[in-house]
């Protein structure tokens, strides 16, 4: 049986969407607390945006693998690889992209490895290559071991991953400092090419941390193997919502000796989170597949689903290199002139004036960036056009 889920589609769109909406205030500095990540353990709004979509590529998945093992190793191999390459070089591109930054007043070429401070380099890693990698992983799983024993797997990567955890720093072994992941990064990655958001050299889309990850995008496959072969019935929303709230309990019971934590995707965050998008995904099929409520916001968010990567990457795309472009704002109080540029002259003339907190206009200049990608995607989709990779 291979039915239409109009909800699927609704659910990957608003994965998306939220992804951009996170990713693009006005100010770093102003953001309203759920739209933050949780700061180490624990769980915002923000930290379900990215196992979702795992959570949905997987999904998508389970659609798709069965016209690949009607075509054979060949055709499998050839797609994989070929997707697989072409996001981790997307996310790879964008790390480096534009090529070149501002500095002393001049534009220097960023170089792979920063001569003058060699730990300083372009990141290898990102959104993007932790889901062409965790893609490809879960396909040759799936394609291979088929839905029940991929299931087995993911659960031994999970237990797997907590002792590799426990044993790499048994005193001390969920700390940012500690964690034994940032150790295999640093020797493989390099400093260099590493992120260091948080203070120091630690990637939250390392190596390790991305093998809980991939699960993610077996049981989002496991899931959409059960929707696809239930059918569109009572039976099956039934079953989801009792598997959803399982994994809700074990991961919180995982919670107590293994904290859910996004940045190193603990196991319990991986069975957690699972439990949440399988509620959310029931959900959108009990009232859009059987109360046919598809209003305005389904339709929405649909747009963005149609070309999702393609929107995500433009989101990231477009700020880095209209920040090349500089317009002098006057002198700061120092006396040093002071620049904007065309993606956030719109926070910083109009909306950052908008009265309340400040958190006001950041919130409203991200709704405004979701606006205009909605709108390029909103005008692809009339002309039929759909960037696959």
């Amino acid at each position: 049986m291979n039915q239409r889920f109009y909800s699927l589609d609704v659910f990957r769109g608003a994965t998306v969407c939220l992804m951009i909406l996170v990713n693009n205030p006005g100010s770093w500095s102003h953001i309203y607390a759920p739209l933050e990540h949780a700061p180490w353990h624990g769980l915002t709004p923000t930290d379900l945006v990215f196992p979702f979509f795992l959570f949905a590529v997987g999904n998508a998945m389970a659609f798709v693998l069965p016209r690949l093992e009607a075509a054979g190793d060949g055709v499998f191999w050839r797609k994989v690889l070929k997707r697989t390459a072409l996001i981790f070089l997307i996310g790879l591109f964008l790390n480096w992209w534009p090529f070149v930054r501002w500095q002393e007043g001049s534009l220097v070429f960023r170089q792979w490895v920063d001569p003058a401070n060699p730990t300083s380099g372009v990141r290898i890693f990102g959104v993007l290559q932790r889901i062409a990698v965790c893609y490809f992983f879960a396909a040759v799983i799936a394609y291979y071991l088929k839905t029940q024993r991929a299931f087995y797997v993911g659960l031994i990567l999970l237990l797997l991953y907590w002792l590799l955890c426990y044993v790499g720093n048994p005193s001390d072994p969920y700390s940012l400092k500690n964690w034994f992941g940032t150790g295999v990064d640093k020797t493989i990655l390099g400093v260099a090419h590493m992120y260091k958001g948080e203070g120091m050299p630690f990637d939250p889309e390392g190596l390790m941390s991305t093998l809980p990850a991939i699960v993610q995008v077996i049981f989002g496959y496991v899931v959409g193997d059960y929707i696809q072969k239930k059918g569109k019935n009572h039976e099956m929303v039934s079953g989801l919502f009792v598997a959803g709230v399982a994994m809700l309990v074990t991961g919180f019971c995982w919670d107590m000796v293994f904290p859910i934590n996004k940045k190193i995707w603990t196991s319990s965050y991986t069975i957690y989170t699972t439990g949440l998008a399988i509620i959310t995904i029931a959900t959108m099929i009990y009232l859009i597949e059987f109360k046919n409520v598809k209003g305005g916001l389904a339709r929405f968010f649909d747009v963005f689903g149609k070309n999702a990567l393609f929107v995500f990457a433009l989101s990231a795309f477009l700020p880095k290199g209209l920040a090349l472009i500089r317009i002098a704002d006057g002198l700061n109080a120092k006396g040093e002139m002071t620049y904007i540029n065309p993606w956030n002259w719109l926070y910083k003339k109009v909306l950052i004036h908008t009265p309340g907190a400040p958190e006001n206009g950041s919130l409203l200049y991200a709704l405004c960036v979701i606006t205009f990608m909605w709108a390029i995607c909103y005008w692809m989709d009339k002309k039929k056009i759909y960037v696959k990779v």
